[in-house]
């Protein structure tokens, strides 16, 4: 019976993550229309356009491989893997020990790394270009975000999701330098990873700019779909990790009730949407760089990350 409550409770974490990421995306544009005194798209477009992306044939360039084919499955499994395994609404889940923070580094890498070769499969130069863009842009980000990963692992004494969270909740953390650091670090690394402004704008499709939608251009249908809930999925994955990470107050301990689990959820979609609507703020706030200057911005989340491991190794009580 604890086997089937454990499956039921994990089923309900990929349920939900997977269930919210579209309406999360719809939020974040809702909010910037209206700061922008637009009335914006519905809530609930995100679902519509992958409907109708679903319902299309897919048309294929005649130079296609395989690869480009496999791709959208590979990169959505691995999104939604990724995603199901950071605690939302509970902690200390079914499968909560596969949660590790190196593991989730390394299936976004795989996801990654799967996009950039599809990019530059047909040869077009638009791929090539985002492709290229995508690497560099990965090749400052994985560092900062495998040093933050060590800043709080040394804080909470291990890597696993559900105990740092279990840690960050207790009050013997009270406040850090180190964590503080490590935060805004982590945060500049989401805003690249998910190609956010100011490193891109998801919402423009300039050809001389663009990174994320370079990869894209020749997918259709419901190669599409999965790309574009690919892009939602990562996008909830990083709030959510910064949540549990920094913000864990609400989450229901292992074993708790029903009760606990439903406070849970609450507070998740409390945290969810406080997010979003700082998203919304901050990319209606500032313009975006130029691509020139992103390895500055990253070597900033970089510095940051190194400090925070710093302070952590050098006093524990910073």
């Amino acid at each position: 019976m604890n086997l089937v409550y454990g499956l039921l409770l994990q089923g309900a974490q990929m349920a939900l993550v997977l269930a919210l990421a579209p309406l999360l995306t719809g939020f974040v544009r809702k909010i910037k229309a209206r700061l922008l005194r637009r009335r914006g798209a519905p809530l609930l477009q995100p679902y519509r356009d992958l409907v109708r992306l679903l319902r299309k044939d897919v048309v294929l360039a005649e130079n296609a491989s395989w690869l480009f084919r496999v791709t959208p499955y590979v990169i959505f499994a691995g999104s939604w893997v990724a995603a199901s395994l950071v605690p939302t609404f509970g902690t200390g889940l079914l499968f909560s020990w596969t949660a590790d923070l190196i593991a989730i580094t390394a299936l976004l890498g795989s996801v990654r790394f799967f996009l950039a070769l599809a990019g530059m499969d047909v040869g077009t130069s638009f791929g090539g270009i985002g492709s290229s863009r995508e690497v560099m842009i990965a090749s400052f980000a994985e560092p900062a975000m495998l040093i933050t990963v060590f800043a709080v692992a040394m804080i909470a004494g291990s890597t696993q999701l559900s105990t740092i969270s279990e840690f960050m909740s207790s009050p013997a953390v009270g406040l850090r330098v180190s964590l503080g650091l490590g935060l805004f670090a982590l945060i500049m690394v989401a805003l690249a990873e998910n190609a956010r402004i100011p490193i891109d704008n998801p919402a423009t499709h300039l050809e001389l700019t663009m990174v994320h939608e370079a990869m894209v251009l020749e997918y259709s249908g419901r190669h599409l779909a999965l790309i574009d809930l690919c892009s939602e999925l990562k996008l909830l994955l990083y709030i959510s990790l910064i949540s549990c990470l920094f913000f864990s107050w609400g989450e229901a301990p292992p074993g708790a009730g029903l009760t606990a689990l439903a406070v849970g959820a609450a507070a998740y979609a409390a945290k969810l949407a406080l997010g979003g609507l700082l998203l919304a703020v901050f990319e209606t706030s500032i313009a975006k760089m130029r691509v020139f200057r992103v390895p500055e911005f990253l070597g900033i989340a970089l510095m940051l990350a190194l400090l925070a491991t710093l302070l952590r190794f050098v006093s524990g009580s910073l």
